[in-house]
Protein backbone atom coordinates (compact mmCIF):
# COMPACT_ATOMS: atom_id res chain seq x y z
CA UNK A 1 0.00 0.00 0.00
CA UNK A 2 1.30 3.85 -1.21
CA UNK A 3 2.20 5.87 1.19
CA UNK A 4 1.10 9.50 1.64
CA UNK A 5 3.43 11.45 3.27
CA UNK A 6 1.32 14.35 2.77
CA UNK A 7 -2.09 12.81 5.42
CA UNK A 8 0.59 12.42 7.64
CA UNK A 9 1.80 15.67 8.36
CA UNK A 10 5.41 15.73 6.00
CA UNK A 11 5.26 19.26 4.00
CA UNK A 12 6.28 17.99 0.31
CA UNK A 13 10.11 17.73 -0.94
CA UNK A 14 11.44 17.87 -4.47
CA UNK A 15 13.97 16.29 -6.54
CA UNK A 16 16.84 18.56 -8.49
CA UNK A 17 19.07 17.42 -11.05
CA UNK A 18 22.86 18.77 -12.02
CA UNK A 19 23.51 17.36 -15.35
CA UNK A 20 25.95 17.67 -17.98
CA UNK A 21 29.45 16.49 -20.03
CA UNK A 22 32.40 15.88 -17.71
CA UNK A 23 34.37 18.61 -16.48
CA UNK A 24 31.44 21.33 -16.27
CA UNK A 25 31.76 21.84 -12.75
CA UNK A 26 28.56 19.02 -11.54
CA UNK A 27 30.12 17.83 -8.58
CA UNK A 28 31.18 21.73 -7.56
CA UNK A 29 27.57 22.70 -7.82
CA UNK A 30 26.61 19.84 -6.06
CA UNK A 31 29.11 20.62 -3.02
CA UNK A 32 28.43 24.34 -3.27
CA UNK A 33 24.38 23.80 -2.52
CA UNK A 34 25.30 21.20 0.20
CA UNK A 35 27.37 23.84 2.11
CA UNK A 36 24.78 26.47 1.56
CA UNK A 37 22.15 24.36 3.06
CA UNK A 38 24.98 23.25 5.61
CA UNK A 39 25.74 26.94 6.20
CA UNK A 40 21.60 27.24 7.04
CA UNK A 41 22.09 24.44 9.96
CA UNK A 42 20.25 21.59 7.85
CA UNK A 43 21.35 17.92 7.79
CA UNK A 44 22.67 17.14 4.76
CA UNK A 45 23.10 13.51 3.77
CA UNK A 46 25.48 12.93 0.96
CA UNK A 47 26.30 9.56 -1.15
CA UNK A 48 27.86 8.23 -4.14
CA UNK A 49 28.57 5.21 -5.63
CA UNK A 50 31.22 2.71 -4.60
CA UNK A 51 32.55 2.27 -8.19
CA UNK A 52 33.74 5.93 -7.75
CA UNK A 53 37.01 5.23 -6.59
CA UNK A 54 39.53 8.32 -8.50
CA UNK A 55 39.95 9.88 -5.56
CA UNK A 56 38.93 9.27 -1.77
CA UNK A 57 36.12 6.88 -1.22
CA UNK A 58 34.73 9.20 1.63
CA UNK A 59 34.54 12.05 -0.11
CA UNK A 60 32.51 13.58 -3.28
CA UNK A 61 35.53 15.31 -4.64
CA UNK A 62 35.72 17.89 -7.95
CA UNK A 63 38.61 18.40 -10.58
CA UNK A 64 38.98 21.81 -8.81
CA UNK A 65 40.17 20.12 -5.79
CA UNK A 66 37.04 20.97 -3.22
CA UNK A 67 35.76 18.00 -1.57
CA UNK A 68 32.77 16.91 1.13
CA UNK A 69 32.83 14.03 3.15
CA UNK A 70 30.07 11.65 1.53
CA UNK A 71 28.74 8.08 2.03
CA UNK A 72 30.09 5.44 -0.53
CA UNK A 73 27.03 3.11 -1.24
CA UNK A 74 26.83 -0.09 -4.13
CA UNK A 75 24.47 0.72 -6.73
CA UNK A 76 22.01 -1.68 -5.89
CA UNK A 77 21.86 -0.06 -2.63
CA UNK A 78 18.12 0.57 -1.12
CA UNK A 79 19.25 4.45 -0.34
CA UNK A 80 15.85 4.70 1.61
CA UNK A 81 17.68 2.50 4.33
CA UNK A 82 20.48 4.74 4.98
CA UNK A 83 17.83 7.98 5.45
CA UNK A 84 17.96 9.46 8.81
CA UNK A 85 14.63 10.43 10.35
CA UNK A 86 15.60 14.21 10.65
CA UNK A 87 17.09 14.92 7.57
CA UNK A 88 16.79 17.54 5.08
CA UNK A 89 18.43 17.04 2.41
CA UNK A 90 19.61 14.35 0.41
CA UNK A 91 22.49 14.56 -2.31
CA UNK A 92 24.21 12.29 -4.60
CA UNK A 93 27.08 11.77 -7.00
CA UNK A 94 27.26 9.93 -9.85
CA UNK A 95 23.30 9.33 -9.89
CA UNK A 96 24.19 7.43 -13.14
CA UNK A 97 25.76 4.71 -12.07
CA UNK A 98 22.78 3.38 -9.73
CA UNK A 99 20.71 0.53 -10.65
CA UNK A 100 17.11 1.29 -11.98
CA UNK A 101 15.62 0.95 -8.02
CA UNK A 102 17.16 4.16 -6.95
CA UNK A 103 14.22 5.71 -8.66
CA UNK A 104 11.47 4.84 -6.32
CA UNK A 105 13.49 5.17 -3.29
CA UNK A 106 14.27 8.78 -4.56
CA UNK A 107 10.49 9.62 -5.09
CA UNK A 108 9.87 8.22 -1.62
CA UNK A 109 12.49 10.53 -0.07
CA UNK A 110 11.14 13.38 -1.63
CA UNK A 111 7.71 12.62 -0.44
CA UNK A 112 9.09 12.93 3.00
CA UNK A 113 9.42 16.29 2.81
CA UNK A 114 13.19 15.72 1.94
CA UNK A 115 15.14 18.09 -0.61
CA UNK A 116 17.16 15.80 -3.37
CA UNK A 117 19.89 16.72 -4.59
CA UNK A 118 21.11 14.75 -7.83
CA UNK A 119 24.01 15.33 -10.43
CA UNK A 120 25.45 12.90 -12.90
CA UNK A 121 26.40 12.65 -16.51
CA UNK A 122 23.32 13.09 -18.93
CA UNK A 123 25.19 10.92 -21.88
CA UNK A 124 27.65 8.56 -22.23
CA UNK A 125 30.82 8.40 -24.34
CA UNK A 126 28.79 7.34 -26.98
CA UNK A 127 26.64 10.31 -26.82
CA UNK A 128 23.35 7.83 -25.56
CA UNK A 129 21.78 9.06 -22.70
CA UNK A 130 23.24 7.63 -19.57
CA UNK A 131 22.05 4.34 -17.78
CA UNK A 132 18.72 5.92 -15.71
CA UNK A 133 19.44 9.25 -16.63
CA UNK A 134 16.56 10.13 -18.42
CA UNK A 135 13.97 8.72 -16.28
CA UNK A 136 16.18 10.79 -13.36
CA UNK A 137 15.65 14.15 -15.66
CA UNK A 138 11.86 13.23 -16.22
CA UNK A 139 10.82 13.10 -12.07
CA UNK A 140 12.80 16.35 -11.39
CA UNK A 141 11.13 19.26 -10.52
CA UNK A 142 14.27 21.49 -11.28
CA UNK A 143 16.98 20.60 -14.02
CA UNK A 144 20.51 22.48 -14.39
CA UNK A 145 22.20 21.15 -17.67
CA UNK A 146 26.28 22.57 -17.56
CA UNK A 147 28.55 23.19 -20.41
CA UNK A 148 32.80 22.92 -20.42
CA UNK A 149 34.40 24.32 -23.16
CA UNK A 150 35.53 22.21 -26.38
CA UNK A 151 39.29 20.95 -26.23
CA UNK A 152 39.05 21.36 -29.63
CA UNK A 153 37.63 24.57 -30.67
CA UNK A 154 36.52 26.30 -27.47
CA UNK A 155 33.07 26.09 -28.30
CA UNK A 156 30.01 24.81 -25.78
CA UNK A 157 30.99 20.73 -24.61
CA UNK A 158 28.41 19.02 -24.22
CA UNK A 159 29.92 15.61 -25.15
CA UNK A 160 32.34 13.43 -23.27
CA UNK A 161 35.03 12.23 -25.42
CA UNK A 162 36.05 8.85 -24.21
CA UNK A 163 40.05 8.53 -25.24
CA UNK A 164 42.36 5.33 -25.31
CA UNK A 165 46.31 5.43 -25.79
CA UNK A 166 45.22 8.90 -26.82
CA UNK A 167 43.14 7.60 -30.03
CA UNK A 168 39.07 7.87 -29.83
CA UNK A 169 37.43 5.16 -27.98
CA UNK A 170 35.00 2.77 -30.03
CA UNK A 171 31.42 2.49 -30.25
CA UNK A 172 31.67 -1.07 -28.83
CA UNK A 173 33.55 -0.39 -25.81
CA UNK A 174 31.86 -1.33 -22.67
CA UNK A 175 30.13 2.17 -21.17
CA UNK A 176 31.32 2.10 -17.75
CA UNK A 177 35.34 2.91 -17.62
CA UNK A 178 35.94 5.00 -14.54
CA UNK A 179 38.52 7.46 -14.89
CA UNK A 180 39.45 11.64 -15.66
CA UNK A 181 41.51 13.89 -17.54
CA UNK A 182 43.61 10.84 -18.58
CA UNK A 183 40.57 8.50 -20.44
CA UNK A 184 38.25 11.76 -21.13
CA UNK A 185 37.90 15.20 -22.33
CA UNK A 186 35.20 17.30 -22.91
CA UNK A 187 34.48 18.40 -26.55
CA UNK A 188 31.67 19.70 -28.85
CA UNK A 189 29.07 17.73 -31.37
CA UNK A 190 31.05 18.81 -34.00
CA UNK A 191 34.32 17.66 -32.20
CA UNK A 192 33.11 14.78 -30.48
CA UNK A 193 34.28 10.81 -32.13
CA UNK A 194 33.27 7.61 -31.56
CA UNK A 195 35.16 5.17 -33.89
CA UNK A 196 32.49 2.31 -35.43
CA UNK A 197 33.71 -1.10 -36.28
CA UNK A 198 33.78 -1.00 -39.93
CA UNK A 199 31.28 -3.78 -41.44
CA UNK A 200 32.48 -7.43 -42.83
CA UNK A 201 31.65 -7.90 -46.77
CA UNK A 202 31.05 -11.16 -47.45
Amino acid sequence: MAINFREIGHKTGWVEVICGVMFSGKSEELIRRIKRATIAKQKVQVFKPDIDNRYDPLFVNSHSGIKVQALSIKQDAKILDYIDPDTNVVAIDEIQFFSQDIIQDIEKIAGMGIRVILAGLDLDFKGQPFGIMPQILCIAEYVDKLHAICVKCTSPATRTQRLINDQPARYEDPIILVGASESYEPRCRDCHIILVKEMQLA
